[in-house]
């Protein structure tokens, strides 16, 4: 009896999933096929936040906005790449005055001279003026760079000046130094730098020297103090053999919205100071302001590539102003220089720097003396505005005291 019902149970299962597999394949056969599996999609990176870049995969490169429509998106939506903000241009300065310059940094020249101007009056105060004294007096001026020729000429006019004079208070005594300091430095000679603009043309001041003078520095406070007087200027950086010296120069541009024209590092510094000129005379620029090689890392001789840095200018501009250069620190050797740059390129002005914190003033008698060319503008400190166009009459003051 227990055989009969488990057979009959068996049966009855089996029926079940018989019937249960012809109902499941005869529905199999009414289904639509599946659709085609959905493309995988790739969700846009979180909008970044203030300060933050989008991340991009590593393989993939960064699409415009017109680029990034996502396929099968329902609603069009695209990735729109994040506009980098450029960084604030720097604000733009406005250098102090020229006007009267010197007189204000008369201070800080004073600090620095004195121990010619004040050494000089100790002697000629002596009750008798021997021969030793005017020796004494002679080793001063060329402790002071003064040079051999204008010491001889500067002490004979003094002796002479001395002996008709007499009795000496230190009020005549002053006086006297200061008359014959004047003198000595040609204060007939035209200071003012040459930069006025003809026939379409800017004023085109050409800026040499040797490395290591702050010819680029000046070239930057140069281009300052032309903005101070009103002027526009354009700056080459023809200084292509110095690292960095571009950047350098255009920093000091920058700071004063003139515009700095460069060429790829160790390029043609004539090529640059061609394109300098095309592009004062483009924009209508009053001045040019192109800083030179003071070295070279080719065969090429540096007064060779000066020399060709010049007749390329002057096919577009006349060359108005070159202005040399020099450490006043250097004394006798910034003469050799001089004499050398001279010969080229036809000096028409010297710029002495670092005249502060040294007692050789005399070097600006000197360096005059030597090429018969004026200087025109003195550095007297690493500030900004501490290039002034040089005064005789302060000077002088400054040398002597008060």
């Amino acid at each position: 009896m227990d055989t009969v019902i488990l057979a009959v149970v068996i049966a009855v299962v089996a029926l079940v999933a018989f019937a249960g597999l012809l109902v499941g394949g005869r529905r199999k056969k009414q289904l639509p096929p599946p659709p085609p599996s959905a493309p995988d999609i790739t969700a846009p990176p979180a909008e970044p936040k203030a300060g933050e870049e989008a991340e991009t995969p590593g393989d993939e490169e960064r699409r415009t906005t017109e680029e990034a429509d996502l396929p099968g998106s329902p609603t069009g939506a695209t990735l729109v790449e994040e506009v980098p903000v450029e960084p604030a241009a720097p604000a733009v300065e406005v250098p102090e005055p020229t006007a009267g310059r010197l007189v204000r940094l008369r201070a800080r020249l004073s600090r620095s001279q004195n121990a010619l101007g004040k050494g000089l009056l100790t002697l000629l105060s002596r009750e008798h003026l021997d021969e030793d004294t005017w020796e004494e007096i002679e080793d001063t001026l060329l402790t002071a760079d003064v040079g051999v020729q204008p010491t001889q000429e500067l002490v004979e006019r003094l002796r002479e000046r001395v002996r008709v004079l007499g009795t000496r208070t230190p009020e005549e005594l002053r006086n006297l130094l200061r008359e014959e300091l004047l003198q000595i430095l040609n204060p007939e000679f035209d200071r003012s730098v040459k930069t006025d603009a003809k026939e379409g043309t800017p004023g085109v001041v050409m800026v040499v020297g040797v490395n290591g003078t702050g010819k680029t520095t000046t070239t930057g406070k140069l281009a300052r103090v032309l903005v101070a007087d009103g002027r526009t200027v354009v700056l080459g950086a023809a200084d292509t053999f110095r690292a960095a010296a571009a950047d350098q120069l255009q920093t000091w541009g920058e700071r004063v919205g003139a515009h700095t024209v460069r060429g790829p590092e160790a390029g043609d510094p004539a090529s640059v100071a061609f394109d300098s000129v095309k592009e004062g005379i483009a924009t209508g620029a009053d001045v040019v302001l192109i800083d030179t090689a003071g070295r070279l890392h080719t065969k090429t001789g540096l007064m060779d590539e000066l020399g060709k840095v010049k007749r390329v200018v002057e096919k577009q501009a006349p060359l108005d102003e070159v202005l040399l250069v020099l450490d006043a620190t250097t004394g006798q050797n910034g003469l050799v220089q001089a004499r050398v740059f001279a010969e080229v390129v036809n000096i028409t002005g010297i710029v002495l720097t670092k005249l502060d914190g040294t007692a050789k003033g005399g070097i600006v008698i000197a360096v005059q003396r030597e090429l018969g060319v004026p200087v025109k503008l003195v550095g007297l400190g690493e500030g900004a505005d501490d290039l002034a166009p040089f005064e005789p009459q302060a000077f002088v003051d400054a040398l002597i005291g008060d």
